[in-house]
């Protein structure tokens, strides 16, 4: 049998998401007999003419459906696009009716993050946005508790919704040590209970 895996999807232009779905999956990791797996969406564009290659020229793979259906939990991550998710993860996500006619993603635990360039630039209505299809596909959804002590100390990212990080004007800013250890903390929480939902 295969072992089980929390699924760590992600769109990232500037590095920063990307950045994070790393520690998420670090986080993941932490739990004994869960993989994490991380994979991303590819972009989108106005010119219908255009498609993206396959595989990526570097970074993760794809997410095919496969991918959310055979998963035991998942970690959807975005940069804020004026208080949204990401067009190329929704346009993603949009794909996914088979799996809601399905219920292939019914109580399977979920968590969300993100990163904005600005302070004030929409994290946790990002996030919300985020839950919404999740909820629609009978996922459970998961924060961060206040038992994070990261929550009450963080100064740019970090949020009871999930996960967040500021990523700066030029999506140069590093995670800070908080960030970091509250992306690790949302991994491990998703795999901890997926592993309690299959154990």
């Amino acid at each position: 049998m295969a072992e089980p895996f929390i699924l760590v999807l992600f769109y990232s232009r500037g590095g920063a998401t990307a950045a994070m779905a790393e520690q998420v999956g670090r986080g993941v990791e932490l739990v004994p007999g869960v993989a994490a797996r991380l994979r991303t969406v590819p972009a989108v564009s106005a010119d219908t003419e255009q498609a993206a290659a396959e595989i990526p020229d570097s970074g993760p793979l794809y997410c095919d459906i496969e991918d959310l259906r055979d998963c035991s939990g998942l970690a959807l991550g975005s940069p804020t696009r004026f208080g949204n998710m990401a067009a190329p993860l929704k346009y993603f996500v949009d794909q996914t009716s088979s799996l809601w006619l399905s219920g292939a993603m019914i109580d399977k635990p979920a968590v969300v993050f993100t990163s904005t360039s600005s302070l004030h630039g929409g994290q946790e209505t990002t996030l919300l946005s985020m839950m919404l299809p999740l909820m629609h596909h009978g996922m459970v959804i998961a924060g961060l508790p206040y038992s994070e002590p990261g929550l009450m100390s963080a100064r740019s990212g970090g949020t009871p919704y999930g996960a967040s990080h500021w990523a700066g004007e030029g999506s140069d800013r590093a995670l800070d040590d908080t960030e970091a250890a509250l992306c690790r903390a949302l991994g491990s929480r998703v795999a901890r209970l997926a592993t309690s939902r299959t154990g």
